[in-house]
């Protein structure tokens, strides 16, 4: 049945059911609206089934078209990726992979800068908290929540020193008079951070800290919850550069307590990649 359903005339399938007229597939594809019409046609004949109901003012999908509208859409939004990933004049795309909050809170304030020093470069950010797999293709640059693994291949780069420690709203933070005052407030975990309370609390000679009140499993989360005065966040202090110098967020202890130190992040990428040099002058300016 696929063979005797031309890619054109699902084209204008796709148009005409996206847009809900034949006139308005016509005007976006340059074609006459009886052009239109008698494509739809045919493939209905060819498929065997009714797509659209017509009547003499506009058309709608039957449940058959809407189902083929569904994965036709899906189809070329896949086909338009795989033009771009291969087309030649795309020489200063990179492609960048990235840790969701290291995304949010630190990659998209400053990607403005990079794009004002290299404006022929076009950048694309896909956030999970999965490792780039560079032999699919898909990415040029990795950023990664703890070193990656499998590093042979790869060129390596530690990004900044992170400072973890116990950050609050300021209203929060005027009610805390010692360290020992925590035990009296709410505290926010970060499920995936490699530094929990535990380890803050056994530095400080706290005992064992109480059960979180809240968790999250992003650590943009658990310091949007600490800005809006929900508890203590123990978190990065590269995460939440930009909550601190708006005031949103501060330490809870200042000078009072033994905070944690790491390197968090860290980007890699492929030593034999096409973009290799792209990637690599997008890590040294984000090493910066």
């Amino acid at each position: 049945m696929l063979h005797l359903t031309s890619l054109s005339a699902m084209r204008i399938f796709e148009s005409a059911a996206r847009l809900g007229s034949f006139r308005a597939a016509a005007e976006e594809l340059n074609l006459s609206p009886s052009a239109i019409s008698h494509a739809i046609s045919k493939l209905e004949r060819d498929l065997g089934t009714a797509l659209f109901e017509r009547n003499t003012r506009n058309v709608t999908l039957t449940l058959a078209g809407q189902t083929l509208l569904n994965h036709a859409s899906n189809a070329f939004e896949e086909l338009r990726r795989g033009v771009e990933m291969i087309s030649s004049n795309k020489t200063h795309l990179l492609r960048v992979h990235c840790a969701p909050s290291y995304a949010a809170k630190v990659l998209s304030p400053r990607l403005p800068a990079f794009l004002k020093e290299n404006p022929e470069v076009e950048v694309r950010v896909a956030s999970s908290t999965t490792y780039a797999r560079f032999t699919d293709g898909l990415f040029d640059v990795d950023i990664i929540y703890g070193e990656p693994q499998n590093r042979e291949d790869l060129i390596v780069i530690p990004l900044s020193e992170e400072i973890v420690s116990p950050l609050c709203s300021p209203e929060m933070a005027s009610s805390l008079r010692s360290i020992r005052d925590i035990f009296r407030f709410p505290l926010i975990r970060s499920d995936l951070k490699r530094i929990q309370w535990i380890d803050w609390f056994e530095a400080n000679n706290l005992g064992s800290p109480p059960v979180p009140t809240m968790s999250f499993d992003r650590s943009f989360m658990a310091l949007d919850a600490a800005a809006n005065g929900l508890g203590i966040a123990l978190e990065s202090n590269v995460l939440a550069r930009p909550d601190l110098d708006s005031g949103r967020l501060v330490p809870a202890f200042v000078g009072a307590c033994r905070d944690n130190r790491y390197i968090g992040h860290y980007l890699a990428y492929p030593k034999t990649g096409s973009q290799r040099r792209l990637a690599k002058v997008f890590a040294e300016w984000l090493a910066r």
